[in-house]
């Protein structure tokens, strides 16, 4: 997801049974230093994410975590933003959102206490595309989970990844021919 996309993010956006996030909304900075929230960046980008077990499993400690939290700040909770309540994923511990580049920052934090080499926010959907695209996902899959507007996005973005694994899918073949000469060879 885009950094403004996880900053819109909001509980009734999980679905627990599915487990899927349905990316609906983008928190973006307005004039003036304000925060809105608006449509995702294009059509595509309105969109389902299919989660692995693990990560659900995470959010639902984290949830109730943050369920703890909001408990006992009691009236002091503000989570009415822009004239209703919003529970979002990622906020300040009062429950007002984050600014969309609040990720960015925790994320640089996060490199440095961990002694890891320092990488943008941005890179971990490059990332997570091109591990996608090594484990043989197909690229439209991959597309649609980044919310890109069409196939070709991806395929410029990631060619070089795309081509690393055609060239791994012609190794493979060339392991199925030759184990099959092998095969061929020992018949007498």
């Amino acid at each position: 997801m885009r950094s403004g996309e996880l900053a819109a993010l909001e509980w009734k956006h999980i679905d627990w049974k599915a487990g899927t996030i349905d990316v609906v909304q983008t928190l973006v900075m307005a004039v003036k230093g304000q925060m809105l929230i608006k449509e995702p960046k294009t059509k595509n980008s309105n969109r389902k994410v299919a989660l692995p077990p693990s990560a659900l499993e995470e959010l639902r400690d984290y949830y109730a975590y943050r369920a703890k939290e909001r408990d006992k700040l009691g009236d002091a909770w503000k989570g009415n933003y822009g004239g209703q309540e919003r529970l979002f994923v990622f906020s300040h511990a009062d429950g007002t959102p984050f600014h969309h580049n609040q990720s960015y920052h925790w994320f640089r934090k996060f490199l440095k206490k961990n002694g890891l080499r320092y990488i943008r926010f941005q890179d971990l959907r490059h990332t997570s595309a091109t591990l996608l695209i090594n484990q043989g996902v197909l690229a439209k899959i991959i597309s649609e989970r980044l919310g890109h507007t069409n196939i070709t996005t991806t395929m410029n973005i990631y060619g070089h990844a795309l081509r690393s694994a055609d060239q791994s899918a012609a190794d493979m073949l060339e392991s199925l021919f030759a184990n099959r000469s092998k095969v061929k060879n020992k018949t007498p």
